[in-house]
């Protein structure tokens, strides 16, 4: 060896074998230990085949968090979480970690659903607890998906495909959800993979659409504006309904198309109304994460040819608090446009005030979970005066959602409340209807020619 040479370090086969199968940021197996180990019980248990389960662990809103405080504080979480996980596990369990936020385990001492839900809920507190970042603690949830062998499949790649349905259905029920996988589970989500094919191709050939539900002034029930609302009518499924398809546009990433489809259609039909008419139009969670919504909504406006004073969009608090740096640069700029932003399902939050002390909205929606019992609970009753007073000070606008009868009309208008919709007042219709009502109204007041000017 000449000198200076360096002698490079003889790793062992036994150390590359080691390295292959470890994660190197948590120390954890990975997904070929996680193999390997469940190929080894299901060869063990061969003769007399008893259950083990395996699931997955995946962290709610990890995302935001690491692209909020960088990546090292990310890591550190999922150094901390490796760490619960290890601690918490039953004897003889396996934990790996498969990339991402995603961690999995096998437990060879849990035979069925029961023990499994209750390994799930332990794991999901253990994980819900605060994280130290040196000088902050965030807080994260996370989904938890089983499969027991070998019910839920025999060979690893089944057994595997089983806990990820599982899963994805406990992240499609909300957070920190935990759920065991079943074959009526799996027919749920192949009927969701269905509906997602065939939404994707109504897109395609706008076949989706848009029905409108008027927004009035309770003082004397003049027409104000109109909610835009999804319909879809599908040739095989039927209706379909937009609490269903919705949601599954914003999983499955693409409620962008679907949202943008739904506005041009909205703002096309608006374009009909007379000009002191508004729109208002809901906006999903992802698209107050990405930060190119405001141009998106901006630039089909502009292709339409409607004025962004006539556009109200309606978000969650919920929505709002996913990202809540970027959805605040995107409320700023198309309120910076003229386009006028409302809080939705008001009060329905865990702190609804905070989020009008920290954001700037035009508009407060009160959810029909309070209008409904106005006339019955004195709490409801009294929630829905205190947020009308508080919006009066704000110099809030306030729209009370849900209205089914003349009794609660009257009791909103007199405790304040200026603006309503729902079905006491009229139920969705689509464009063609909508227009002939706006007609209507406007030649009962002889009033038509300066409206529509």
């Amino acid at each position: 060896m000449k000198s200076g040479d360096q002698t490079l370090p003889q790793v062992s086969q036994n150390e590359l074998q080691a390295m292959a199968y470890t994660d190197p940021l948590t120390g954890l197996g990975n997904r070929y230990r996680m193999r390997d180990k469940v190929r080894m019980l299901a060869a063990e248990r061969a003769d007399d085949p008893a259950p083990f389960t395996i699931g997955i662990a995946n962290l709610d809103g990890f995302k935001p968090i690491n692209d909020l405080f960088g990546t090292a504080a990310g890591d550190e979480i999922l150094c901390q979480v490796a760490h619960r996980l290890k601690a918490c596990v039953p004897d003889g369990a396996t934990v790996t970690r498969h990339g991402g936020d995603e961690f999995a385990f096998v437990l060879p001492l849990i035979f069925e659903r029961f023990s499994a839900e209750r390994v799930g809920q332990m794991i999901k507190e253990v994980l819900s607890a605060p994280y130290d970042l040196g000088d902050r603690n965030v807080r994260l949830s996370a989904s938890i998906g089983f499969a027991v062998y070998p019910f839920a499949g025999e060979e690893f790649e089944d057994l595997l495909k089983s806990a990820e349905t599982a899963l994805y259905r406990s992240k499609r029920r909300g957070r920190g959800q935990i759920t065991v996988y079943s074959r009526e589970i799996a027919q749920e989500m192949k009927r969701a993979t269905q509906i997602e094919q065939a939404l994707r191709n109504a897109i395609i050939n706008d076949a989706v659409d848009v029905h409108f539900q008027p927004i009035v002034n309770l003082e004397n029930n003049t027409v104000l504006g109109f909610e835009a609302l999804a319909r879809w009518n599908d040739a095989d499924l039927g209706f379909v309904s937009p609490a269903v398809f919705v949601p599954l546009a914003e999983e499955r990433g693409f409620i962008d198309a679907l949202s943008e489809t739904l506005l041009r259609k909205a703002a096309e039909a608006a374009l009909s109304w007379p000009r002191d008419l508004f729109l208002s139009f809901n906006l999903s969670s992802a698209q107050l994460m990405d930060p190119s919504t405001a141009l998106n909504i901006l630039s089909i406006l502009g292709r339409v040819g409607l004025d962004p004073h006539r556009l109200e969009l309606e978000i969650t608090e919920t929505a709002v608090m996913t990202s809540a740096e970027t959805a605040q640069k995107i409320i700023s700029e198309l309120r910076h446009a003229g386009v006028r932003i409302s809080l939705d399902d008001f009060g329905t939050g865990q702190s609804s005030l905070g989020r009008l002390r920290d954001f700037t909205f035009d508009k407060v929606k009160i959810d029909r979970a309070f209008v409904s019992r106005i006339t019955t609970d004195r709490a409801s009753e009294h929630i829905v005066k205190a947020i009308v007073a508080m919006c009066d000070g704000l110099d809030l606008e306030v729209v009370a959602e849900g209205i089914e009868s003349v009794i609660e009309a009257k009791k909103l208008k007199a405790m304040g409340c200026a603006m309503g919709q729902g079905y006491f007042y009229g139920r969705p219709a689509d464009a063609a209807a909508t227009l002939d009502c706006v007609h209507s109204f406007y030649q009962n007041t002889g009033a038509i020619e300066s409206a529509f000017a």
